[in-house]
């Protein structure tokens, strides 16, 4: 039975890697701090006999027992909301963590995949974003924790695999949603879904015309499965090309969740991207990959799990308490 270590696994879609390589028969163990993780996105694993979990933080020295065949690092905050109140530890898991993991990687001649983003991109000036676009990032702005983190985690990375030789692989994550995302993360799904189910006007941040594109969850986890499973150790942008501007996403969410809100406009944060559509020529010619998911099909999905939520989870203004975190 293949090992494999998965960080992040209390997350979003740490929890939903957790589930696929289960499925697939490997044994999973998972890692988390949970700084922004839940444990009852993993709470059905923990009966399992492949499966074990570590309550640990990967910024610091990572020892797994026993040999194992693969790592997937998913550890980092990934919403503005908590990057941009834990600051440092954004830094410190894209970086030292990174390192500690690449490490263990090393030692145990073990494969890693990392999880990089479209923030590494900026405020794109080439659209769509081509894996061999450098990107538009700001180092010192507010969103430079996160950005400049996920391009170090890739540097480092390619240093191990030219190096060391260690066998590595680096996914470039768009837009991802559905089940297991939380609430009030600064994301525009969950926000969004949050202020219909509450009878909230939604919110939106600029003139609404900035661009996204939204991969479902099931997708995302089968491009990265193929993805660790390739010979490519070059980045891969793995989401869905169907771009939409927010404006108009959230009549798509008024008229799905049934509710007749007001949208209103705040002004756009600092270096919000106005435009993000990946490229995914690569992901289809390399990975026979393609996001096969509509937007119609996964939001439902994605609303029926925030719409089973208690009103007191759906009431809670923040989800997340990270003062015992900041010293």
């Amino acid at each position: 039975m293949k090992r494999i270590l998965i960080t992040g696994a209390a997350g979003f879609l740490g929890s939903h890697l957790c589930d696929r390589f289960i499925k697939e028969g490997y044994f999973v163990i998972g890692m988390d701090n949970l700084i922004t993780g839940d444990l009852k996105n993993i709470e059905h694993l923990f009966k399992l006999e492949h499966f074990e979990f570590y309550h640990h933080d990967i910024t610091k020295f990572v020892h797994i027992p026993g040999d194992l065949d693969y790592i997937l690092h998913f550890a980092s905050p990934a919403s503005p909301i908590d990057y941009l109140k834990i600051p440092i530890q954004t830094l410190k898991v894209g970086s030292l963590g990174t390192h500690n993991l690449l490490g263990l990687a090393r030692v145990k001649k073990a494969r890693i995949l990392i999880a990089s983003t479209s923030e590494v991109y900026g405020d794109p000036l080439v659209h769509p974003q081509t894996e061999e676009y450098y990107g538009n990032v700001n180092t010192i702005g507010p969103r430079g924790v996160y950005d400049e983190a996920k391009r170090f985690q890739e540097s480092i990375t390619m240093a191990y695999h030219t190096f060391h030789g260690v066998e590595t692989r680096i996914v470039r994550i768009f837009n991802t949603y559905g089940p297991r995302m939380r609430l009030n993360d600064g994301r525009v799904i969950p926000a969004f879904i949050g202020q219909a189910l509450r009878g909230e006007d939604l919110t939106i941040f600029g003139d609404g015309m900035q661009t996204r594109s939204f991969c479902y969850v099931d997708d995302q986890v089968e491009g990265i499965f193929r993805l660790l499973h390739s010979d490519y150790v070059y980045p891969v942008n793995i989401g869905n090309p169907d771009e939409i501007t927010i404006k108009d996403f959230a009549e798509e969410i008024i008229k799905l969740t049934g509710t007749n809100q007001k949208v209103v406009y705040h002004p756009l944060p600092v270096n919000d991207p106005l435009q993000r559509q990946p490229d995914t020529t690569k992901a289809k010619e390399l990975l026979g990959w393609e996001a096969k998911v509509s937007r119609a099909e996964g939001m439902k999905i994605t609303y029926d799990y925030f719409r089973s939520l208690s009103k007191e989870e759906l009431s809670k203004e923040e989800h997340k308490d990270f003062s015992s975190y900041i010293k």
